[in-house]
């Protein structure tokens, strides 16, 4: 399952993690593997199961 990075970005945005968003937007592709990139997401606080929604899938 995957998800388009701009919702990784914007999620952190809204958090004002700006530094972090950037480092996404510039390092991940742009759909992004979430059972890849579990332990990335992790160190972000993001859990998967937000980030999907119907038209990730």
């Amino acid at each position: 399952m995957s998800v388009a990075r701009h919702r990784i970005v914007n999620v952190l945005r809204d958090r004002g993690q700006q530094v972090r968003a950037d480092w996404v937007e510039r390092e991940l592709p742009e759909r992004v593997d979430l059972h890849e990139h579990v332990g990335l997401l992790a160190i972000l606080r993001l859990d998967p199961a937000d980030l999907v929604d119907a038209s990730s899938l």
